[in-house]
């Protein structure tokens, strides 16, 4: 019984502990799983819907690899100097291994020295760095990882809010995965933004230091470094003693790492800084040429290829021949209103008006080509870029006055007129059959001489005996022949256009004179030689275009009479270049354009002096006076050490000795003596102008009406 009642006592109790351990159970259980919820299921869960959440739309990272960032259009001179920039970002993009490592490190260590073992994110890194920054109470250290630098600058806005960091933590985690950290590297030193429209550390190098990178000291690496975080408040043009402090920071960091030694920080704090030392002065040379490759690119390949597609643009520029340019077009015009000092003192002591040098500046062009290829040289095309932008070179349609005269004697020279043919300089009036209106054509000097000589009326430049000599060949015939030469403006129909009232361009015209010791050749003005895409690919490739527009013996005999102008003409004062050349002087109406176009064997260049809104120039500043001196100090400088080289006389030419005055074989009577070329046929063969044809003479005073 006992024995029973003590084996029920023992089921009892293992039934009691059952059902009390049960529970107990069940209690723990529900407690580990809450925790387990609460602690891990849930946040995960919340982790997992936010990760899909913010990551539903993050951009695909496959243009990282694709990296094509907005690049500078580069102009280059004949010698391969840059001469011109077009950006919207000023960004030269530089392959890892061509930084330097030490530019590199300088980065490293002061943006994110764990760079080469974190994953894209760096807590300890953030703390530190809004650790010193509290310190500090300034910037001093950026929190974000050269990755995050990186997403920020490819892939999101500047906003700072919760949710762009975390999309800017999720991105760099998966860049870390897609790229290598060389590649992280180089896209976060070219894509940088470093002050000043600089963009990337080669872009920074040269607005700064005007330099290469491999041309860097410790001092300026470490400075470039330091503007990362906040490169307009550490600007070193701007905030000098900041960025000098912030480059500090930077080589402290260094030394702290071991990348440097003490002795290197110490000297590199004492390095001088030379602080963006000069204007870019090749970029600002030809600033007109510049604009006129600008245009042309932006007609052809459109603005955006323009402004970010990183061409390479060759052009036909020479540096040294546009300083002279620059400096001859300066010279002579400050030499003009030198001249002209006193005429606006008495302007301004009888008007209250400030005087025209005030009021509105004289303003010149000078355009140099090479007569054989058609390379432009050099270009001015106005005073001041900055001040007005507009290229009288290229764009000014003016009137040439006598300089257009060769055209008309070349085209007289092809309708069997010769260097000797005389012509009467006497007065002549045409009266116009519509209104009867007369027209009276004058010398500059009021005079008349007579009988003349073609080489005589060209270089004494009489605008009688070139009327006349228009009137017998035909107006529309020589229309078609200066259109033949190059010359595209739209010619005046008229007697007048003898005389240059037909307004041209300074580049048009000196082209036309190009024919002439190229041999009767033309070569097109060319300004730009080869063009390359970002990748190197050849986009335009332009050869010399040559036309042969007259005979070479024609273009002999006008250089010949050109060359007289020099000796004895309008030019003489060309003489003092000292080496054999030829061109012609022009002065439109009232003294309202001056003009020089001339050329050597090897050289050709052209000049017009005027005022802007067409106002005369004053008394007796011809193209003699106001641009001549300006094309002589060019080609001074342009062809200094260089060797002198005649003008070749062309096949089929022949030289005869004459009698100037009557334009046949000298006589025992004969005063002057001299030998005069011809094309082979057309050389006189008799001592009596009777036999040699009539010169052409006007007898009576009113000649036939105007055509």
């Amino acid at each position: 019984m006992s024995f029973f009642k003590n084996s029920r006592r023992r089921k009892y109790s293992r039934y009691r502990r059952r059902t009390v351990s049960r529970p107990k159970r069940k209690k723990i259980l529900y407690f580990f799983l809450s925790i387990l919820f609460i602690f891990i299921i849930i946040p995960s869960g919340i982790l997992i819907g936010a990760y899909i959440y913010f990551s539903h739309d993050l951009p695909h990272l496959s243009s990282l690899k694709d990296y094509h960032p907005k690049l500078v259009t580069k102009i280059y001179s004949s010698s391969g100097d840059l001469i011109g920039e077009f950006f919207t970002e000023r960004r030269y993009i530089t392959p890892l291994e061509e930084i330097p490592k030490k530019l590199q490190a300088a980065f490293i260590s002061a943006e994110d020295d764990q760079f080469f073992t974190h994953e894209g994110v760096d807590l300890l890194s953030i703390i530190r760095a809004a650790y010193k920054d509290l310190e500090a109470m300034e910037i001093k250290q950026g929190g974000s990882t050269i990755t995050q630098q990186v997403v920020k600058s490819f892939f999101l806005t500047p906003e700072k809010s919760l949710t762009r960091k975390i999309k800017e933590i999720l991105l760099a985690s998966r860049i870390e995965k897609y790229l290598t950290k060389e590649d992280i590297l180089f896209l976060y030193l070219n894509q940088i933004y470093l002050g000043h429209g600089a963009y990337g550390v080669a872009a920074a190098v040269k607005t700064y230091f005007n330099k290469s990178m491999d041309e860097l000291n410790m001092a300026e690496m470490t400075l470039v470094a330091g503007l990362a975080p906040a490169p307009n408040a550490f600007s070193p043009i701007n905030h000098f003693d900041r960025a000098k402090k912030r480059q500090k920071y930077v080589l402290k960091r260094m030394q702290e790492i071991g990348i440097i030694t003490e002795e290197e920080m110490a000297e590199a704090i004492k390095t001088p800084l030379v602080i963006n030392p000069a204007e870019r002065g090749k970029t600002k040379l030809a600033p007109y040429f510049i604009e006129h490759i600008r245009r042309y690119l932006e007609k052809k390949y459109g603005e955006k290829v323009l402004y970010t597609g990183g061409l390479k643009v060759f052009t036909t520029l020479d540096i040294n021949m546009q300083k002279a340019a620059n400096s001859a077009v300066e010279k002579g015009l400050e030499s003009y209103e030198t001249r002209h000092s006193e005429d606006y003192a008495k302007d301004i002591s009888i008007t209250e008006e400030p005087p025209k040098a005030e009021r509105l500046k004289i303003q010149g062009a000078l355009v140099c080509i090479d007569p054989y290829n058609g390379h432009i040289k050099a270009l001015v095309g106005g005073r001041s870029f900055s001040e007005s932008k507009f290229n009288r070179a290229i764009n000014a349609n003016r009137q040439p006055g006598s300089a257009f005269k060769p055209i008309i004697y070349s085209a007289a020279m092809d309708r069997k007129y010769t260097p000797s043919t005389i012509i009467i300089d006497s007065p002549i009036i045409f009266e116009n059959s519509e209104d009867r209106v007369l027209w009276e054509p004058l010398n500059y000097d009021r005079t008349f001489l007579g009988p003349t000589g073609i080489r005589c009326a060209l270089s004494k430049s009489r605008n009688v005996v070139t009327v006349k000599i228009l009137q017998d060949i035909g107006i529309d015939y020589v229309i078609n022949y200066a259109h033949r030469m190059g010359i595209n403006s739209t010619l005046n129909p008229d007697l007048s256009l003898a005389l240059g009232s037909s307004g041209v361009s300074l580049l048009e015209l000196t082209s036309a004179y190009g024919i002439f010791p190229a041999k009767g050749n033309k070569a097109t003005p060319m300004f730009i030689t080869k063009i390359f895409d970002c990748n190197g690919n050849v986009l335009e490739e332009n050869h010399p275009k040559i036309d042969e527009i007259i005979s070479p013996q024609t273009a002999y005999i006008i250089t010949s009479l050109l060359e007289s102008v020099i000796k004895e003409g309008t030019g003489r004062k060309m003489q003092a270049l000292k080496r054999p050349c030829a061109g012609k002087t022009g002065t439109s109406n009232e003294y309202r354009d001056a003009w020089f176009i001339g050329f050597t064997p090897k050289l050709l260049a052209g000049v017009w002096v005027g005022f802007d809104d067409n106002s005369p120039l004053g008394e007796k500043e011809t193209g003699a006076a106001a641009a001549a001196p300006i094309w002589l100090s060019f080609m001074q400088e342009a062809l200094k050490g260089r060797k002198i080289f005649p003008f070749k006389v062309s096949d089929g030419i022949v030289f005869v000795k004459i009698d100037p005055k009557t334009g046949t074989l000298p006589t025992s009577e004969s005063k002057d003596k001299i030998f005069e070329c011809y094309r082979e046929g057309t050389e006189p063969i008799s001592f009596e102008p009777e036999k040699e044809g009539k010169p052409i003479i006007e007898e009576e005073i009113f000649s036939k009406p105007i055509e």
